[in-house]
């Protein structure tokens, strides 16, 4: 199973890179709004990974319990 994984995933990266091999000029016209329609998904992405592991993001960067030792443990 995961060699039939690693040879469809190596077989759509070679299909992705032999697209770009045979691409054409697009003579187009892309506004700066364009620019800011990639940028405004990004963001959505991240701030939606980051609400979705919130729990496990605080987990990890937060404090954790300090033990108290008391005198009889020191004994």
């Amino acid at each position: 199973m995961a060699n039939r994984l690693k040879y469809l995933t190596v077989t759509g990266l070679l299909l992705i890179a032999l697209s770009f091999t045979f691409e054409r000029k697009a003579y187009a016209y892309i506004d700066p709004g364009s620019g800011l329609l990639v940028f405004q998904g990004i963001s959505a992405v991240v701030s939606g990974t980051l609400f979705y592991f919130r729990r496990r993001l605080k987990a990890l960067f937060g404090k954790t319990p300090k033990v108290e030792s008391t005198a009889a443990d020191s004994q």
